[in-house]
C-alpha cells in the first residue's frame, strides 16, 4: 500500500480549528479517479484537494478538487490551502506568483503581508438578477420574509452560488434554512455589519449553504467570497477593499479579506497546518 504525503490544514484563520479544514493529499498523480473520490467521501470534510503535475506550461502545479459527493472545477478555501501546502512541502514557483491548474484554468496566487495567502478570483462563468420563482424558493428555503431579502444574484464560478443580501448581521445568523426546500440551490448569504452592534473587525457577515451535501453550511468558503467580492463591489455596495467574517454560527472565526486592485478582486485569508504525515493509499 502506497504512502503519500499528507496535510490537514485550516484555511481563513490563523489560530487552529477556527476556520475551514482541508485535507490535501500531495504527488497524487499514481492515484485514480475512483480513489480520489473514495478518499473524499472518507475524509467528509467539505474538500479534500489532489495535488499532480501540471499540464498547463505556465502552471507550477495542478489540483484536483473533491467533495465527499463530486468533483469541483473550482473552490477558494482549497485553492489557498493547497497553495500553502505546497509551498511547505518545499514547493517553489517559477515567478512571483504561484499558478495553479485547476478545472476553471489557471488560477494567481500571492503572498501577502502577515503570511496570508490571496487568490486571483476567477470570472464570474454566470452573473445576473435571479427571477422571481427562484427568488421565492429562497425566501421559503430560508425561511424569510420577502422584504427580508434586499437582493439576489447569480455568482457562479464553478460553485453554482446564488448570493442574497440581507439587512442585518443579525438576521442573517438567525436564519434556520429548510434544506429540502433549497434542493438545488447553493444560498450564500451576505449582510453588513454594524459597528456600533457588530464592532470594527469584519465589514460583513457571510454564510454559505448546500443542500444536500455531507456538510450542508460550510464553515469559511472562498468561492462565495470571491463571487460576494465581484457583485458587491461592482455593484457599489461595498468599498474597493472589506474583510468578511464567516463561520460565526458554526463556532468558527474565518476571516476574509478582499481587495479590488486593476478590476480585479483578490481573496485573501491565513492558511496554518494541523496535521502532517502520510496517507496510506
Amino acid at each position: 500500500m502506497p504512502s503519500l504525503d499528507f496535510q490537514q490544514v485550516d484555511v481563513f484563520s490563523a489560530t487552529p480549528l477556527k476556520g475551514n479544514p482541508l485535507a490535501v493529499v500531495l504527488g497524487a498523480d499514481g492515484m485514480s479517479d475512483a480513489q480520489m473520490a473514495a478518499f473524499a467521501n472518507w475524509t467528509n470534510l467539505s474538500e479534500t484537494t489532489f495535488l499532480l503535475r501540471p499540464t498547463l506550461p505556465e502552471a507550477d502545479y495542478r489540483v484536483r478538487i473533491f467533495t465527499p459527493e463530486r468533483e469541483l472545477p473550482f473552490a477558494g478555501h482549497p485553492t489557498l490551502g493547497s497553495c500553502h501546502a505546497w509551498l511547505a512541502a518545499g514547493g517553489r514557483p517559477r515567478g512571483a506568483e504561484v499558478v495553479q491548474e485547476c478545472g476553471v484554468g489557471p488560477v494567481r496566487i500571492r503572498r501577502e503581508e502577515g503570511g496570508r495567502l490571496a487568490f486571483a478570483a476567477p470570472p464570474l462563468l454566470r452573473h445576473g438578477p435571479v427571477g422571481p420563482e427562484v427568488l421565492a424558493r429562497l425566501g421559503r428555503g430560508l425561511r424569510l420574509a420577502p422584504e427580508a431579502i434586499l437582493a439576489a444574484e447569480w455568482i457562479v464560478n464553478g460553485p453554482e452560488w446564488v448570493g442574497v443580501l440581507l439587512r442585518s448581521r443579525a438576521e442573517l445568523l438567525a436564519v434556520s434554512p429548510d434544506y429540502a426546500a433549497l434542493e438545488g440551490l447553493w444560498p450564500g448569504l451576505v449582510a453588513p455589519w454594524d459597528p456600533a452592534v457588530d464592532g470594527d473587525d469584519a465589514q460583513f457577515e457571510v454564510r454559505a449553504f448546500i443542500p444536500g451535501s455531507a456538510v450542508p453550511e460550510d464553515p469559511v468558503t472562498g468561492s462565495l467570497n470571491a463571487g460576494l467580492g465581484q457583485w458587491l463591489i461592482g455593484s457599489g455596495r461595498a468599498p474597493e477593499a472589506y474583510v468578511a467574517s464567516q463561520g460565526t454560527a458554526l463556532g468558527r472565526a474565518g476571516r476574509v479579506f478582499l481587495r479590488r486592485e486593476g478590476g480585479m478582486v483578490w481573496v485573501g485569508g491565513a492558511v496554518v497546518t494541523v496535521l502532517s504525515g502520510q496517507a496510506k493509499l
